[in-house]
C-alpha cells in the first residue's frame, strides 16, 4: 500500500525503472540527418524550404509518451483506492451483534459491513457464524460456510430490547472449546454484561469491536403533571449541542394517524438529558398514542401512551342534594358540567364508589363522615387516590378545629362572609397563581369574585399547603400529601352560592389540572398480581407499532417484575379496565457509552468504499497515446488527412453509441393512447407491484373518468424515451442504481417539458418527509442532479385537492399527509369570493411522498384488491381515498390547473360584457 492506494500486482511497478531507457530510445526518433555533398546542389541555392524536420523529438512529446507508458504500467499493476484490509485472523469467524433497539438506527450499515466480512471469509475458506445477543441461538455454537451464513443475513433483525444478562451467561457455556475470531458489533451503550462477554470472547481468540461514535437518542415514558405532558429526552454522552423535535402521534377526527403536535428540546454541550413539556387540550391529549423523536429510527426513540394520559374516573358525592332547589343550586351541577367532557363520572354511595377505585373522589359540602368511611377514605388516599373537597354551609357549621386527617388544614368555626352589610369588605378577587401551584399559568378573569368562604386556622404549614389565594392572601385552595395520594380543599362551594368561580371557565381549568393528573403511570405490583394482560400492539426495534396478532396474554406478575424481552416485548397491553404501555426505557433510565479496556481493537461501522483505478488509468494511457499520434502527425505535416480519419475512428469506436430508445411499435403504443409508466428499479417484486398498481389505477380511470388509459409500461431511464409518458411513477429502494448523466439529462428535459415524476419512498414518512429512512436518503441522492424547483408541503388549497375529487388527505397503504409539491409563487393570493389562491398555471413537475400508493391501487386479473390496506371498513375507506388521489394526480397532469382558472371568471365576464 502507498497511503490509501493498494496494488493487486505490485511487481509490475518494477517496469517503471525502464522509463529512462525508453526516454533515450524515443529521443532517437527521428534519426539525425546525414550530410552528403552533391554538385547539383548549387542549382537549389536561394530557394527557401518551408518544411523543416527536427533532428530530435521535442521534450513535451517525450514527456507525453513517458506519462502514457507510466499510466499503462501502473494501470496493469491493479491500483485500488481505499482497499479493504485483509483480516489477519484465521480459523472460524464469529460475528456477534448486540442487535438491540440502539442498533436499529444504522442497521443497514451494520448488515453491509457484515456482508463484507462474510465475503472475505468465503474467499479465504473460513467457516462463520452469526449470533444476535438479544436472542442468542439455541443449542451449541455451530459454524458453517460463510456463503451459507450470508444467505441467512436477510433474516437477521434487531430486537426492541437489550441483551439479557442471564441468557447471555447461559449461552456462554455453549460456545464449545474450539477457538475462533470474534467481530462484535456493539450498539454503543454500556451494560454490566459486557465485561464478562468480552472476557469469554478473548478466551477464544482475537476480538474486534465495531461501533459508531454517534450518540444514541431515546425518550422516557410520558407523564402528566401540573396540567402538562412531560417527557425526558436522553442521549449517550456527547460533546456537541443538539436540538431535537418530538412529535405527538395519534388519530385525527377521521381516524387516520397523523401528527397532533410537536415540541423541541435542546441538549446543551455535554448534556445527556433534555426536558420536553407539551400543553395540549384534553380532547387532543386523549388521542395521543405515542411520542417519537423525529429523524431517529429506533424503539428507544418512541414512547407509547396508555390510560395515564386518557380520561379518568371521578366519583361525585354531595352532603345535600336538594332537588326542589333546582339544578343551578345543586352542588353537583357545576361539577358535572365541568367534568363530563374530560372524565368518566361515578355517583352513588361512598362505600360503593370506593369499591370502584376511582382516580379522584370529590365531596361537595360533606362535613363529617362515619368512622368506617373515614378509614376507607384514608386507605384509598394513602394508596394514591386524590380526595377533592368543597366547602359549604355544613362545612362552615361543623366543628372542624381539631386536626381532621381528611382536611388539608384546620378550619375556623363558622365562615367568612364578604360584601354584605356585616361583611369584612368588598367581594374578593383571586391572586395570581404562584409558580409552585398546579394552576400556574392559568388566566384569572376579572369577574371571578368570592363572597363567602371557610377560613383556615393559622399554622406553620399553611403557606406550604396553599395552592391558590384571594387577593388579600387568604387561602382559597389548600392541599396536603397523604401517602401516595393527596387531599385538596376548595374553601368555597361547588355551586355559585359563595363565589362566581363555578360560573367561569377558570373553574373547568382548575378541575382539569387536578382531576386529570391523578392516575399513576405505573400500577403497583400487588395490584397486578393475579391479573392477565393481552398484548394489543407491539413495538419493533425500528420504532414501528405493529398489531400484536395472536400473541398470548401475560401474567400481571410478569409485567411487574420481568424486564422487556422475547417473552415480554414492548407494546400496549390491555387488562379488564385499563391498558398499560410497556416502553423500552423506564422513567429513571440513563444512557451511558460503552467503555472498552485498553488494547481492545475498536473500529467504525462505515468504511471507505473500495474503488479500482485500473480502468481509469488505462483509459488515460489510451487518451495520451491518441494525443501523441495527433501531435506526431502535426509535426510531420500530415495532420489534415490523418486527423480526419482518427476523429472518425474515435467517434465510431470510442464515443458511446446512442441507443435506440424504443422500437417503432413501442413508440406508437405509447403515443396513440394515454399510457402510465413506472421506472424500473431492478427489484422484480417492487416492479411487479408498480405494474399492478398502475393497472389498477388505469382501470379506475377507465371506470370513473373520460380517460381510457392503455396498459402501463416499464421505463428504463438509460434506454427509453420519456417524452411519450405524461407521468412516471418512481418507487424508491435502497439499492437501486443511480442513473447515468445521460439519463439525468433526459429526466431534466422531461421535467422541463411538462412531465411529472411521482416519487414514492414507501416508508410512510416515518422520519419526517422520509429524510431519515434509507429510502429517504436514497431519494435525496437520486434527486440531487434533477432540475427540481422549490418545494413545499401540499397546501390545503392546492389544485390537487379538487382536480376531480375533493380531498383533504392523500393516503396509500400508509396515511401520512407529508406530500411535497412545487411551491406556490410568493405573490399568490386568494381571489375575492373564492377559497383558493391564483396559483401558477403549470403542472407541478414532482410529487414526493411515502404512502406506497401503488400497493393501494394494485388489482389482480379479476379486478380485486391485491394487497391489504388497513383493517375492516376503515381500510377500504383508506383504499378508496388512495384511488381518488391517483385519479386527481392523473387528471392534474392531463389538464393542468384548469380548476384554478375559476379565479379568472370575474375578469372573463367583465371582458364579455364589454
Amino acid at each position: 500500500m502507498i497511503a490509501n492506494i493498494a496494488f493487486t500486482t505490485p511487481i509490475l511497478l518494477a517496469a517503471l525503472a525502464i522509463l529512462p531507457i525508453l526516454w533515450w530510445l524515443l529521443r532517437a526518433v527521428p534519426p539525425a540527418p546525414i550530410k552528403r555533398r552533391f554538385p547539383g546542389i548549387a542549382l537549389l541555392l536561394g530557394l527557401n524550404d518551408d518544411e523543416t524536420q527536427t533532428d530530435t523529438t521535442p521534450w513535451w512529446l517525450l514527456l507525453l509518451r513517458m506519462l502514457a507508458v507510466a499510466a499503462f504500467i501502473i494501470g496493469f499493476a491493479g491500483p485500488v483506492l481505499n482497499p479493504e484490509e485483509d483480516r489477519a485472523g484465521s480459523g472460524p469467524l464469529l460475528i456477534a451483534m448486540d442487535g438491540s433497539w440502539a442498533s436499529a438506527r444504522d442497521w443497514p450499515a451494520r448488515t453491509a459491513r457484515v456482508e463484507e466480512l462474510l465475503a472475505e471469509a468465503a474467499r479465504e475458506g473460513r467457516p462463520a457464524a452469526i449470533a444476535v445477543l438479544t436472542d442468542p441461538p439455541a443449542g451449541d455454537l455451530t459454524f458453517q460456510s460463510a456463503d451459507t451464513v450470508a444467505a441467512t443475513l436477510a433474516g437477521v433483525q434487531p430486537r426492541a430490547w437489550e441483551p439479557n444478562a442471564e441468557k447471555l451467561a447461559d449461552w456462554q457455556t455453549r460456545l464449545g472449546t474450539t477457538g475462533f475470531e470474534t467481530v462484535w458489533f456493539s450498539d454503543g451503550l454500556s451494560r454490566d454484561s459486557r465485561s464478562d462477554m468480552l472476557a469469554v470472547f478473548e478466551g477464544k481468540g482475537s476480538v474486534t469491536i465495531v461501533e459508531t461514535p454517534r450518540p444514541v437518542y431515546a425518550l422516557t415514558p410520558a407523564v402528566f403533571q401540573d396540567g402538562r405532558i412531560s417527557l425526558t429526552a436522553l442521549r449517550s454522552p456527547a460533546s456537541a449541542a443538539r436540538e431535537i423535535t418530538v412529535s405527538a402521534i395519534g388519530p385525527d377526527p377521521n381516524g387516520l394517524e397523523t401528527e397532533l403536535a410537536t415540541a423541541s428540546a435542546s441538549f446543551s454541550i455535554g448534556a445527556t438529558e433534555a426536558e420536553i413539556l407539551l400543553d395540549l387540550p384534553t380532547e387532543l391529549r386523549n388521542r395521543v398514542n405515542r411520542f417519537e423523536i423525529q429523524g431517529t429510527r429506533s424503539a428507544g426513540a418512541v414512547t407509547l401512551t396508555d390510560d395515564a394520559l386518557k380520561r379518568r374516573e371521578v366519583g361525585l358525592l354531595a352532603g345535600r342534594n336538594d332537588q326542589e332547589a333546582g339544578d343551578l343550586l345543586s352542588p353537583l351541577y357545576y361539577l358535572n358540567k365541568a367534568l363530563v367532557p374530560t372524565a368518566d363520572l361515578i355517583e352513588g354511595a361512598l362505600q360503593d364508589m370506593l369499591l370502584a377505585s376511582p382516580d379522584v373522589l370529590i365531596l361537595a359540602d360533606m362535613a363529617n363522615v362515619s368512622g368506617t368511611e373515614r378509614d376507607a377514605l384514608l386507605d384509598w388516599v394513602d394508596e394514591g387516590g386524590m380526595l377533592v373537597r368543597f366547602a359549604g354551609p355544613r362545612t362552615a357549621a361543623a366543628d372542624l378545629e381539631s386536626n381532621d386527617p381528611l382536611m388539608p388544614v384546620r378550619l375556623r368555626a363558622g365562615g367568612r362572609s364578604v360584601g354584605g352589610a356585616m361583611s369584612w369588605g368588598e367581594p374578593k378577587a383571586l391572586r395570581a397563581f404562584t409558580r409552585d401551584s398546579p394552576f400556574f399559568g392559568l388566566a384569572i378573569a376579572d369577574d371571578v369574585q368570592v363572597t363567602s368562604q371557610v377560613v383556615a386556622q393559622p399554622d406553620p404549614e399553611l403557606a406550604a399547603r396553599t395552592i391558590a389565594s384571594l387577593a388579600d392572601g387568604t387561602p382559597l385552595v389548600t392541599r396536603k400529601q397523604l401517602g401516595d395520594g393527596q387531599i385538596i380543599l376548595f374553601h368555597v362551594t361547588a355551586n355559585a352560592e359563595w363565589s362566581t368561580l363555578p360560573l367561569s371557565g377558570l373553574f373547568v381549568q382548575m378541575l382539569e389540572r387536578l382531576a386529570i393528573s391523578t392516575r399513576p403511570a405505573e400500577i403497583p405490583a400487588e395490584e397486578l398480581a393475579g391479573t392477565t394482560w393481552v398484548p394489543e400492539e407491539t413495538l419493533d426495534a425500528f420504532g414501528v407499532v405493529r398489531d400484536a396478532g395472536n400473541l398470548a396474554g401475560v401474567a400481571g406478575e410478569m409485567i411487574a417484575e420481568s424486564p422487556i424481552g422475547v417473552d415480554l416485548p414492548p407494546g400496549l397491553y390491555a387488562g379488564e379496565d385499563r391498558r398499560i404501555a410497556l416502553n423500552v426505557l423506564s422513567s429513571d433510565a440513563e444512557l451511558s457509552r460503552s467503555e472498552w479496556p485498553a488494547g481492545t481493537t475498536v473500529e467504525g461501522i462505515v468504511i471507505a468504499q473500495e474503488t479500482p483505478l485500473m480502468g481509469a488509468l488505462l483509459s488515460l494511457a489510451l487518451a495520451l497515446l491518441l494525443v501523441d499520434i495527433l501531435a506526431s502527425l502535426a509535426l510531420s505535416g500530415k495532420l489534415r488527412g490523418a486527423a480526419t480519419t482518427a476523429l472518425v475512428v474515435m467517434a465510431v469506436f470510442v464515443m458511446p453509441q446512442p441507443s435506440q430508445a424504443q422500437s417503432d411499435d413501442r413508440a406508437l403504443e405509447a403515443t396513440s393512447e394515454v399510457v402510465l409508466a413506472y421506472v424500473k428499479t431492478g427489484d422484480a417484486q417492487l416492479d411487479r407491484v408498480s405494474d399492478e398498481g398502475l393497472r389498477g389505477l388505469s382501470l379506475s380511470l377507465f371506470r370513473r373518468t373520460s380517460v381510457e388509459p392503455a396498459d402501463p409500461l416499464a421505463v428504463d431511464l438509460e434506454t427509453d424515451e420519456l417524452a411519450f409518458f405524461p407521468i412516471l411513477y418512481w418507487p424508491i429502494t435502497e439499492r437501486q442504481p443511480t442513473p447515468s448523466p445521460q439519463a439525468y439529462a433526459k429526466l431534466n428535459q422531461y421535467l422541463r417539458t411538462g412531465g411529472m415524476i411521482l416519487f414514492d419512498t414507501r416508508d410512510g414518512n416515518i422520519g419526517g418527509f422520509g429524510t431519515s429512512t434509507p429510502q429517504g436518503r436514497k431519494l435525496q441522492a437520486l434527486a440531487a442532479p434533477l432540475d427540481i424547483p422549490a418545494l413545499e408541503p401540499i397546501p390545503q388549497d392546492h389544485v390537487l385537492t379538487r382536480t376531480f375529487y375533493l380531498l383533504q388527505d392523500f393516503p396509500g397503504r400508509f396515511t401520512s399527509r407529508d406530500i411535497w409539491v412545487e411551491a406556490a409563487p410568493a405573490d399568490a393570493e386568494a381571489a375575492e369570493g373564492l377559497p383558493f389562491r391564483d396559483l401558477n398555471d403549470g403542472v407541478t413537475p414532482v410529487l414526493i411522498g411515502g404512502n406506497d400508493w401503488a400497493a393501494a391501487w394494485a388489482r389482480d386479473e379479476r379486478g380485486n384488491p391485491r394487497y391489504p390496506v388497513g383493517r375492516g371498513f376503515g381500510g377500504e375507506r383508506q383504499r378508496e381515498m388512495a384511488i381518488r388521489f391517483g385519479v386527481n394526480v392523473v387528471m392534474h397532469v392531463l389538464t393542468g390547473n384548469y380548476k384554478s382558472d375559476q379565479v379568472h371568471v370575474p375578469a372573463l365576464l367583465e371582458r364579455l360584457g364589454n
